[in-house]
């Protein structure tokens, strides 16, 4: 039998001291001579005749004492982690102790774990939950949007306001020199304050077809390009033609272009606000999940394994460089434009990446102690709704989910989780701002 000692290096990693028996490895070498011994061919003797003494002598041992490692090593790592109680979060690093007369072999496993820690105050947590109503404004706000959507552009032979769109050639100095992305010719462009650095959209409103004027604009402090922030560029702008968003009729005839043949305004603004107001509860959830997780994380403080805080950080960038290749700059570019390192910027996640570690093994400590389970019926629901979300054959969806079927279970758990401790938080609503 084999035995094993521990030897806590800090919270959350361990060193494992595992003795293998001579019986036990005499028995696994004898297991694996059996096996090798059936390919092997030597003269005078029948494939899985050959004497073992010859097959050493012929083959050496070390193929034996690979193979039986193999087949002793793994059971007992994991039987010394299941006596133990632990859970590891990594791969172990193994190694074999120096050999002592007299006793048996012996493997060495140095693992990060899971911290151990007691869960306390998550049931009953209270909560102020952001109001999921919506107003007849909010509707109508909806509505007007779908009629911009709608709407056509006709020009108009008035001067330029806002919500126009003017098709502009523009030309930006600073300080008499002409920058990077501060020029362009024959832009349609919509005029709105929000688009534009303070100053620019203020500048065009009230210019004719025909007209040149020089607009004064001032790039915000915190401007994501660090070389224009807080300067003042003139852009010298040439008006060619202006043309306004032509509005469709509110009635029955543009309903239909949204809800179908049958479909009336009333009908329309019903369906508007049903899709509203299931917005408004999924912000209102979101919100509420956030404020507990934060409270939960706040209330425990244990040890973190470092692996698992890497293995995050790890995963913030990859969001960030994807976010930013989408966005069409490249990482080194967008790195220069911070003014910062990538170790600087792994650095700044850090603090992210712990909370977002900590909250995972607390909702994982939760529902073991709550016995929260992904069921049979809650696996085939998910493969269900992927199946519906992208048009697949629920065969190809699990074909695709093999290789990473573990994490699809610990989604279904953290969920339940979640909806677990929010159906068993003190949740009250706050009233609506008027």
């Amino acid at each position: 039998m084999s035995a094993a000692t521990v030897k806590h290096l800090d919270p959350t990693q361990v060193e494992l001291e595992i003795a293998i028996s001579n019986e036990e490895l005499d028995a696994a070498r004898e297991r694996a001579f059996r096996q090798l011994v059936k390919n092997a061919k030597i003269p005078g003797f029948r494939p899985g005749k050959v004497p073992r003494k010859i097959f050493e002598a012929q083959y050496g041992t070390a193929a034996i004492e690979e193979r039986a490692m193999d087949a002793v090593v793994p059971p007992a790592y994991t039987k010394a982690l299941e006596e133990n109680d632990l859970e590891p979060v990594d791969r172990p690093q193994m190694e074999l102790v120096p050999e002592e007369e007299g006793q048996p072999l012996r493997v060495r496993a140095t693992v990060y774990v899971r911290p151990q820690f007691e869960l306390h105050d998550y049931k009953g947590v209270p909560l102020e939950a952001p109001p999921a109503t919506v107003s007849d404004e909010d509707v109508e706000n909806a509505l007007q949007g779908l009629r911009r959507e709608a709407s056509v552009l006709a020009p108009v032979d008035r001067p330029v306001a806002l919500g126009d769109v003017p098709t502009i050639d523009y030309l930006g100095k600073i300080d008499g020199e002409p920058f990077e992305g501060g020029a362009a010719e024959q832009q349609p462009t919509e005029i709105t304050e929000e688009r534009f650095i303070p100053g620019f959209a203020a500048g065009i409103v009230g210019m004719s077809a025909g007209e040149t004027k020089d607009v004064e604009a001032r790039f915000p402090d915190d401007y994501s390009k660090s070389e224009l922030a807080g300067k003042t560029a003139v852009f010298t702008v040439t008006v060619h033609e202006n043309k306004a968003a032509e509005l469709a009729e509110l009635d029955d005839e543009f309903a239909k272009r949204f809800i179908g043949e049958e479909g009336t305004l009333g009908a329309l603004r019903d369906d508007l606000r049903n899709r509203l107001e299931a917005n408004a509860r999924q912000r209102q959830r979101r919100a509420i999940t956030g404020a507990l997780l934060e409270k939960l994380t706040a209330a425990h403080d244990f040890a973190l394994p470092v692996v698992m805080v890497e293995r995050e950080i790890e995963s913030l960038e990859n969001e960030a460089k994807g976010y930013i290749e989408r966005a069409g700059i490249g990482w080194d570019s967008y790195l220069e434009q911070q003014g910062k390192t990538e170790e600087q910027l792994r650095d700044e996640y850090r603090a992210e990446a712990e909370r977002r570690v900590r909250g995972s093994l607390l909702i994982e400590a939760i529902a073991k102690a709550e016995n929260i389970q992904a069921t049979p019926q809650d696996i085939e629901a998910e493969i269900g709704q992927l199946s519906r979300q992208y048009q697949q054959p629920r065969e190809a969806i699990l074909e695709m989910l093999r290789p990473n079927f573990n994490a699809l279970v610990d989604g279904i758990v953290r969920t339940k989780t979640v909806e677990f401790l929010l159906d068993h938080a003190a949740v009250t609503e706050t009233p609506s701002q008027t």
